[in-house]
């Protein structure tokens, strides 16, 4: 996990910082601050798919000061997203 959010803050830096992870619950929770998720994700995706989990993914984002959580993957999702 550590190796792919070293990928991650490597592929998105200069859009984003990765900002930590958290693991417990069944999930890993990698934090990405970003001013645009949805160009983020999209440079995010090919590191995923090379390294075997974009299936796994969900990626959702909230506002800074925010509680409601937007998913943009998968594309049309209509789940829930929590962080646990």
């Amino acid at each position: 996990m550590v190796a792919l959010e070293d990928e991650l803050a490597e592929a998105l830096s200069d859009v984003a910082e990765v900002d930590g992870h958290d693991v417990g619950s069944g999930e890993t929770n990698i934090f990405i601050l970003t001013t645009d998720p949805a160009a983020t994700f999209e440079l995010a995706k090919p590191v995923l798919e090379r390294t075997g989990h974009l299936t796994a993914v969900t990626a959702a984002y909230r506002e800074t000061e925010g509680e409601q959580y937007t998913v943009v993957w998968p594309k049309g999702s209509r789940k829930k997203f929590t962080v646990a």
